[in-house]
């Protein structure tokens, strides 16, 4: 009599099995199993609570069958009821010790959990029931992928999905292990499998996500899109296809999917950042506007709202200062309204109103950072001894060394602004000695050399090829960020992680050229090798140099006349100053200003040699009268390379350095390092006082 509900069952003819089971039940009222049957067709037609209502009925019939109680844990497992679901196990368990599948479920729960130890120890009393079961397998492969042992997880489901394909607990780890692996196809098989025998709207995503980690996210999004015919489809799906159909260079489907999500859940800033992107890539301001208009009007306190309204307006505009202006009346003292409006009355010259505004954040927030440079930095202009007081105040509150050196450092300044130039020599001089033995020590220097190899000929046709270098305080930085915003063929990457490998990198090249070590041809031909690894094609490179050494030239000239070098200046007593107040891009250390001028003065002379005795095509960039200008700096470039060059937007370039000449204010506490720098000065082209 159970057998037609049974085979009802196992085709997923839902409603032929319901209908059989409540006939059963109808005519055997005290038969457990008819109310287990009914429990299961209700479970496969998607009633979750008239299914555990009935397995509930057949547990009162049969209160010691521990079948009975595992079925009733998966039920609870389906909810995500984990409590309840491990009392039913522990349960049934206890009515029979042998129930293998509560084992493996209690294993499942404890890893879910993150309770490996306990795991383990579970899935130990199950392979003493059933010692090469796959799922016994599947337990240990995820508690060694849990324990970041992928090789071993993949090794053991690889060799237990041989033996039984089929066994979805395996399936379901296995493609775990897979894509911990990287191995997002097989990954994408393995879902797939377990997908065609459990279909459900998770395991589609999972499968999705995999095809879209294969570069194919258009498919992904297509794959995820019959299930947004249900009218009940969760915006977090519809996020997720929008997010695809973005990846997949499809902006326009992706906005519509975005603002319904937007539109649900005005604070779902994942989908309002996705939305925001898909506006501006398919040129629907109007419709952004009309959109966060009415989401504002009805979530006034939503602030990511208010900063995505802000996008599509001009940076500091008449309608960018009107929508602030909203958006602090409808979330009076909220710090980021606040910031920005300082940011706009900042970009308009309104200083005064930018220094209130931002002296109530301090007020708001005590230590707010931002906030507190920009009090520092008004007060620098109107009240320098105010400035100090309140550096100091700080530094007396903090605790963390960081913060403490970051504070020390502006407190210089501040004594700088003060003019208390002998406090500010002293206090960037002993922040720049506590820290030298974590900085690069500063590179060699060669001596004199007397004789050159012949200039060789530049080739027809040869590509632009140039070498910038500038010492610290130079604000070469300036320049290279000035290169790369005009989308110069730049590289930096000698100053980052991963730096190139030639000999132009190490500090020994210079000695090994002297010696004879080093061949000239072999530095140009190492140069050369690493331009394809460092995304050079073309030939077309400005190497940023850590260093400079007239030894070069013992290459250069013979080996890449085509080359040129490009050198930023300052009076060598302004860098000096800046190296102390304000650092260097590469970190070189500073053990003492004298010690700083004399390596200092050793480069600087071999380039005024190079420029005394046309040992090389060259230019000087210099920055005395520029170095606060950035139309000027890109204007000055754009004559030395033969091309125009876009300005970097204003504030790009950082906060304003000391102008031309501002040694002189320090020329009693850097007496002695001043005279080591002022022969190379005057060659330079500098007054010598």
């Amino acid at each position: 009599m159970y057998e037609p509900i049974i085979d009802a069952l196992r085709r997923g003819a839902s409603a032929e099995a319901l209908a059989a089971a409540r006939e059963l039940v109808e005519s055997q009222p005290q038969d457990p199993t008819a109310h287990r049957l009914l429990s299961a067709a209700l479970r496969q037609g998607g009633e979750r609570d008239a299914a555990l209502a009935a397995l509930d009925q057949a547990i009162e019939l049969a209160p010691e069958d521990a079948q009975l109680h595992l079925e009733r844990a998966g039920l609870m497992l389906d909810g995500r009821q984990l409590d309840e679901a491990q009392g039913a196990l522990a349960k049934a368990i206890g009515l029979d010790p042998n129930q293998f599948p509560a084992y493996i479920l209690q294993a499942q729960l404890a890893l879910a959990r993150g309770d490996l130890d306990q795991a383990e120890s579970i899935v130990r009393t199950a392979a003493r029931i059933a010692p090469d079961h796959p799922q016994v397998v599947a337990v240990e492969g995820s508690l060694a992928l849990r324990r970041g042992d992928a090789d071993r997880a993949l090794g053991l489901l690889s060799q237990a999905s041989e033996k039984a394909p089929d066994e979805p607990i395996l399936q379901h780890a296995l493609g775990f292990a897979y894509a911990a692996k990287g191995h997002f196809a097989f990954a994408e098989q393995a879902f797939r499998r377990l997908m065609e025998t459990r279909p459900n709207p998770s395991m589609r995503a999972m499968v999705a996500d995999l095809v879209r980690r294969q570069g194919r996210p258009g498919e992904a999004a297509d794959e995820l899109r019959p299930l947004l015919d249900d009218a009940g489809a969760p915006p977090a799906l519809k996020r997720l296809v929008g997010e695809f159909e973005m990846e997949a260079g499809r902006p326009d489907a992706a906005v519509a999917l975005l603002k319904e999500v937007v539109l649900a859940q005005p604070a779902d800033r994942r989908a309002l950042a996705g939305l925001t992107d898909a506006w501006r890539q398919t040129g629907q301001g109007d419709d952004a506007r009309e959109t966060l208009e009415g989401l504002l009007a009805t979530h006034p306190g939503q602030p990511d709202l208010w900063f995505a309204r802000l996008l599509f307006e001009e940076f500091a505009g008449p309608e960018a200062v009107a929508i602030v202006e909203r958006w602090m009346q409808a979330m009076p003292d909220y710090i980021p309204a606040l910031e920005a409006r300082a940011t706009i009355h900042q970009q308009h010259g309104e200083l005064d109103q930018a220094d209130a505004i931002a002296l109530r954040i301090t007020e708001l927030q005590p230590g707010h950072s931002s906030a507190e440079m920009r009090v520092i930095d008004g007060l620098m202009r109107t009240d320098p001894d105010a400035a100090v007081n309140r550096v100091e105040s700080l530094l007396a509150r903090a605790r963390d060394e960081n913060v403490r050196k970051m504070l020390r450092q502006l407190l210089g300044r501040t004594f700088d602004a003060a003019g208390q130039p002998d406090a500010a020599a002293a206090t960037w001089a002993e922040l720049h000695a506590e820290a030298e033995s974590q900085r690069l020590p500063l590179p060699p220097q060669t001596d004199g050399i007397d004789a050159w190899p012949p200039m060789a000929t530049r080739p027809e046709q040869a590509p632009g090829m140039v070498f910038l270098w500038g010492a610290p305080g130079s604000l070469v930085e300036r320049v290279a960020l000035t290169l790369d915003h005009a989308r110069m063929p730049l590289l930096a990457d000698r100053l980052g992680a991963k730096p190139p490998s030639d000999p132009t990198q190490r500090y020994g090249t210079t000695e090994a050229l002297l010696s004879g070590e080093l061949d000239p041809s072999f530095l140009v031909s190492q140069w050369r090798a690493t331009q394809a690894s460092r995304g050079i094609q073309d030939g077309r490179i400005i190497d940023w140099l850590l260093w400079w050494d007239n030894a070069l030239l013992l290459a250069f000239r013979p080996h890449l006349p085509e080359a040129k070098l490009m050198f930023v200046l300052r009076d060598p007593r302004d860098m000096l100053v800046d190296w102390l107040a304000f650092g260097a891009p590469v970190p070189f250390a500073l053990a003492s200003p004298e010690t700083a001028a004399e390596w200092m003065a050793r480069p600087l002379s071999q380039i005024a040699d190079l420029h005394e005795q046309a040992l090389f095509p060259h230019t000087l960039v210099r920055m005395d009268d520029i170095a606060n200008d950035g139309e000027g700096i890109a204007r000055t470039l754009g004559e030395a390379l033969g091309t125009e060059l876009r300005p970097l937007p204003p504030g790009a370039q950082g906060p304003d350095r000391f102008p031309a000449g501002h040694w002189r204010q320090y020329a009693e506490p850097l007496r002695e390092a001043f005279a080591i720098l002022a022969p190379v000065a005057e060659r330079l082209g500098y007054p010598a006082e």
